[in-house]
């Protein structure tokens, strides 16, 4: 008999871990997944489209919450984690509850869940959401593309519509963005590549979407979301770490396991955190990924006619999921605020809408700031309300995309980008040349 399988997910790594481990294989039988960290996501199906032969109704999803009873009702033999961004010591309370409820639990091995690209691949990751991996991804572009290399990105996926026409994604202009309707986080990583001249792969299948992004690319540059480990094999390894959240590099899966696998290593913020947070992330690296070069970088707010902010009351809209399972109380937008010298920051709290509301009971460390969420059409709208609600002389938004496109706002606005930068040697593009050059590959 086959052995009974509940994938525990959040859209995206969960999907993948099936298409690679158990899709076609008789001897499993995955008769549920688990959602948990995005909102939206539970009470759905893995279409049959998509599951295979093997399961021609689909593969339910169910909430999370409902993990302990489904593997007793469903007499379930394995509980695979698949998804990230996730304290050690939580990982291990799913584990027993897995295990209490009377199955085994597995934690599958990165290697294996790692495709082989024919085209050279480097891949940014993190150890925790919120390092900057985004902007470290746009520098990698930028460069290679000054070497006459052309690059493709591969996001990680953030499949949250309708599967059957998310199965292979690609973004090389804005009307895109519309074409498969996706979320503002989704629009947060895509958008500012597009704005570069990238073209951007997402999706459910990633066998198929490497396929295709062979078919353009010089070099496959893998953006790694949620601090998940790479799903190709790279030939090298970028990783993230944030010295204003020292320690966490130690504490958090899988971000250990980009740490112990990083090729370099870069320690970002440093331009905000304390030196001393700068030296034990440092010392991490060195006494856990010894091989690494070790870089240090900033990631400076970057804001147009600072003046209209100084001395105003502003409402600061903040990078959603930085705010919620990546832990922040604020990010560079509040910073930002504080800096341009704002009379007073705003907290939306009290005049939040609808999904809002929800969020701010489920992260209650939230700071005196809007995650920018949007997950569904309501939630967009709840947004939009939330800011228009907010009494504020001008909205600060902090995310990486064009606010004004999506959303009617009855106040002026400001954006606020971040972009990689540099702090003292060796340099990204010094490093990345030795590391490219000493490999075959590339």
């Amino acid at each position: 008999m086959p052995k009974k399988v509940i994938i525990m997910g959040a859209a995206g790594r969960d999907f993948h871990n099936f298409n690679v481990l158990y899709k076609d294989n008789a001897a499993y039988q995955v008769v549920a997944f688990t959602a948990a960290q995005i909102p939206l996501e539970a009470h759905r199906l893995y279409p049959p489209e998509l599951a295979g032969s093997l399961y021609p109704e689909g593969i339910p999803v169910y909430p999370e919450a409902e993990l302990a009873v489904l593997v007793r009702e469903k007499k379930v033999d394995l509980v695979v984690f698949s998804y990230s961004d996730v304290p050690h010591e939580e990982v291990m309370h799913k584990a027993s509850l897995a295990m209490a409820a009377g199955a085994d639990f597995l934690l599958p091995g990165a290697a294996r869940t790692m495709l082989t690209a024919a085209k050279p691949v480097i891949a940014v990751c993190g150890v925790r959401t919120g390092c900057g991996k985004s902007q470290t991804t746009r520098k990698i572009c930028e460069i290679l593309g000054g070497w006459g290399k052309k690059t493709v990105v591969v996001r990680h996926p953030m499949p949250y519509g309708d599967l059957k026409e998310q199965v292979v994604q690609r973004f090389g202009a804005f009307p895109d963005f519309s074409r498969y309707r996706i979320t503002i986080e989704e629009r947060e990583e895509y958008e500012p590549l597009v704005d570069q001249g990238i073209v951007v792969y997402g999706g459910v299948d990633y066998r198929r979407i490497l396929a295709r992004a062979e078919q353009e690319a010089d070099i496959i540059v893998w953006d790694g979301g949620n601090n998940d480990t790479p799903f190709f094999r790279p030939d090298l390894h970028v990783v993230l770490f944030d010295p204003l959240r020292p320690g966490h590099e130690l504490a958090y899966y899988p971000g250990e396991i980009n740490m112990l696998l990083a090729d370099i290593a870069i320690i970002n913020k440093v331009d905000a955190a304390a030196p001393g947070n700068i030296d034990i992330v440092r010392r991490h690296i060195r006494e856990n990924a010894p091989g690494a070069d070790i870089l240090l970088a900033a990631s400076p707010a970057l804001v147009k006619e600072p003046e209209r902010i100084h001395g105003k009351t502003v409402l600061v809209v903040e990078d959603g999921p930085t705010l919620t399972h990546g832990g922040m109380a604020y990010g560079a937008g509040y910073l930002a605020a504080e800096k341009c010298g704002a009379a007073r920051i705003m907290d939306p709290r009290a005049f939040a809408v609808g999904t809002l509301q929800g969020v701010y009971r489920e992260y209650p460390h939230i700071g005196p700031v809007l995650p920018a969420m949007g997950y569904s059409e309501q939630q967009i709208q709840d947004l939009a309300a939330t800011i228009n609600n907010t009494p504020a002389d001008l909205v600060l938004f902090s995310t990486p995309i064009h606010f004004h496109r999506l959303l009617c706002c009855n106040k002026p606005t400001i954006r606020v980008r971040y972009e990689y930068q540099d702090y003292g040697e060796p340099t990204l593009a010094k490093v990345l040349e030795k590391r490219m050059t000493a490999c075959t590959r590339f």
